[in-house]
């Protein structure tokens, strides 16, 4: 009878919302585990104890780490409300109580940081995550593996297959029809494929690129395509700082992966060079107000400060002269400088309903 019922029943939108949320508070959990073992494994927390305020630059000289690992670190750990912060979040307190239970391993029976291994991170990679706070230097996506990219793949499919044709392009400005007749759309940070197999599918007449420094992802993606039959979209490694500035492209997308970049301006620049004077860039990002206290609204902050920790800021401070934007540095007002910089004419903000992300039509 309640199988019957739960086949049969439509169910409330708040209702889904709020099952979404405690399932994916689990994956926070998981997340914040790892930050909890990275800071007893790298002295943070013991650092912390008995010095009453700190900054992220003090934490840093105190403990010989890189101060932006440090400072994303501390914002995550303050979004767990493992540690304390000011009201702009320039400064963090461990509190007597949190010393007990995360620093005082010789003396205090409270003490539960010991029992936190590296939580959704296999040991190669978070040995490699607790050197990088010693260096400055993160890790590629490749280098995160193949079950990285994978993961990554399913977790986009979802949006691509039942969102981005029904509600993205639609929109857009003059896209859906220009995409009709045959256009040439290029995805910048492609991943698996999704998005660009889901156009594909839809619109025949259109030419699809996708190019990512993933490796591993551009297999997952010629696989799909394969799989597939569509014989109108390709997948290339490639960086998104050297496009072609050949001006020919009606649709540029760079979905959910600008902050990822090391040079998200020097891609900007390249994206404008390669879209046709009237195209179109999609830039889709993290939601994110842009301080602390409108952040902090979001039930789900510190899993995107310890997936930035992990993953995102990691991969955009791979490089030497990273930027290190982290998983929340694109606030609305950061697009648009950024696409100003780089000699866009138009950034229109588009809230389509993703309790995840923003979108934003950028045209030259």
């Amino acid at each position: 009878m309640m199988e019957a019922m739960s086949e049969t029943r439509i169910p409330d939108r708040e209702d889904v919302d709020r099952f979404a949320l405690r399932v994916w508070q689990y994956k926070q959990g998981e997340v914040v585990s790892l930050m909890v073992h990275l800071g007893d494994r790298l002295g943070l927390y013991r650092a912390m104890d008995g010095a009453g305020w700190v900054t992220p630059a003090e934490l840093a000289a105190t403990t010989g780490l890189a101060e932006r690992w440090v400072r994303e670190w501390l914002l995550g750990q303050a979004a767990a409300r493992l540690l304390e912060a000011n009201d702009d979040a320039t400064s963090f307190a461990l509190s007597a109580e949190g010393a007990l239970v995360l620093a005082r391993e010789e003396d205090s029976l409270a003490f539960a940081a010991g029992a936190f291994s590296g939580g959704i991170a296999p040991p190669a990679i978070v040995d490699a995550l607790a050197e990088a706070f010693r260096t400055g230097v993160g890790l590629t996506f490749d280098q995160m593996g193949r079950v990285s990219a994978h993961r990554l793949a399913r977790q986009s499919e979802p949006w691509a297959r039942l969102a981005l044709v029904q509600r993205v392009i639609p929109a857009l400005d003059g896209v859906d029809d220009r995409l009709r007749a045959g256009a040439r759309v290029l995805e910048v940070g492609c991943g698996g494929g999704a998005a660009l197999l889901t156009l594909a599918a839809a619109y025949p007449a259109s030419r699809f690129e996708g190019v990512d420094l993933s490796a591993f992802a551009i297999e997952h993606a010629e696989r799909a395509a394969a799989d597939s039959g569509l014989d109108n979209v390709a997948f290339r490694v490639g960086r998104g700082e050297e496009l072609a500035p050949d001006g020919g492209h009606d649709l540029v997308m760079t979905l959910d992966c600008l902050h990822d970049m090391t040079r998200p301006d020097v891609v900007a620049g390249a994206v404008h060079g390669a879209i046709r004077p009237d195209g179109t860039w999609l830039i889709r990002e993290i939601r994110s107000t842009g301080d602390w206290s409108g952040n902090r609204r979001n039930p789900l902050l510190a899993m995107l400060y310890g997936y930035s920790v992990a993953s995102c800021m990691s991969s955009a401070l791979s490089e030497p002269d990273g930027k290190g934007l982290g998983t929340v540095g694109l606030p609305p007002p950061a697009v648009e400088d950024l696409c100003r910089a780089a000699g866009f004419r138009s950034v229109v903000l588009h809230d389509l309903d993703d309790p995840a992300t923003l979108f934003y039509e950028v045209t030259a």
